[in-house]
């Protein structure tokens, strides 16, 4: 597809803090009109990614282009263009859902919105509630209105930073929905960050599965998962256990360890689970999990581990959104 498809396009893009590279490299096209997702462990530059494609935090190597507009050069033209979403409901509680509207169409010099307005409390199901203070929302609610707001200055592209974490399955599924829901009616282009693979599953139509800054793989979820034909029998063990001992048993074609804790590369889990029970003493293990060809497979084949075992401590999302409604002034 040409660049005149693309929503967002990055070549090299680079971000460094002092001597620690956050984003390195990374190659980047999403098509207009899709969900593209960004599934990592926490950490792996994902949060970064969505602040050096906003403007909010300078580029060091590279150039991106989000919308048509350059985000080095042209950063107002770009903030003008997309929305955000992030990871906690951050909004006005002593104000009504109205009131939260009106305040963000003046923090983004809105003339005439209450259209627009109107339409997006009637798409998300809050015309009836639009007098009521936010405080007073349930957590489903108070997440529709982030994306009303979001949407208010008709966005071609949403960056969506982890917007599901830590909420319960039934939100979240409830999302789920939403997401792609206003991706087909509003036609915006979606960008989501998460370290949920059946998320990133679920909803995108390509995924970058990113790690220590770096892309690792980019493709459809099937195309990712088809890279694994093999499953993974993770353990932990408490005695001490050698390599060649697992490896000597049929069917397992790679072993990998950290400490007391192994992953074998197995052709046929099924098969290999009786033989891996007779090679060692049944006390001995810990814990064990067997995982088939998923995105989770395909990151734990790349990487020798778990997402939910990488990074650092989920970011600040509260101080970060702060930064973003005050960029749009």
């Amino acid at each position: 597809m040409s660049a005149d498809g693309m929503a967002i396009v990055a070549h090299g893009l680079t971000k460094r803090y002092g001597k620690l590279t956050a984003v390195d490299h990374v190659e980047m096209a999403v098509p207009r009109g899709s969900v593209f997702g960004l599934l990592g462990p926490n950490g792996a530059g994902k949060t970064t990614i969505i602040k050096v494609l906003t403007g909010l935090s300078p580029i060091s190597d590279g150039q991106a282009t989000v919308a048509g507009y350059d985000v080095s050069r042209q950063p107002m033209e770009v903030k003008q263009r997309v929305g955000w979403v992030a990871a906690e409901v951050i909004l006005d509680d002593d104000l009504t859902g109205w009131e939260n509207l009106w305040l963000q169409a003046q923090l983004q010099r809105l003339s005439e919105w209450k259209g627009r307005a109107t339409q997006l409390l009637e798409y998300f199901e809050l015309s009836d509630r639009r007098k009521d203070k936010v405080g007073t929302y349930s957590t489903g609610m108070r997440k529709k209105m982030e994306i009303a707001l979001a949407l208010l200055h008709q966005p071609e592209v949403i960056f969506m930073d982890e917007p599901t974490i830590g909420l319960d399955p039934n939100v979240r599924r409830m999302l789920w929905t939403l997401i792609t829901g206003v991706n087909k009616e509003f036609g915006v282009t979606v960008l989501l960050t998460s370290h949920y693979i059946e998320e990133a599953d679920a909803l995108c139509d390509h995924v970058a599965i990113i790690d220590l800054g770096k892309f690792v793989a980019v493709g459809t979820p099937s195309e990712l998962k088809s890279r694994v034909k093999e499953d993974f029998i993770e353990f932990e063990t408490s005695e001490y256990l050698t390599e060649a001992k697992l490896r000597a048993i049929p069917g397992v074609s790679n072993v990998r360890s950290q400490g007391n804790a192994w992953i074998l590369r197995a052709s046929s889990a099924e098969e290999v689970l009786p033989r891996l029970f007779q090679a060692l003493k049944t006390d001995m293990i810990h814990r064990i999990n067997v995982e088939k060809p998923s995105l989770e497979s395909v990151f734990i084949d790349i990487t020798g581990r778990r997402i939910d075992q990488g990074g650092a401590d989920v970011q600040d999302y509260r101080k970060f959104y702060m930064q973003v409604r005050r960029a749009r002034q």
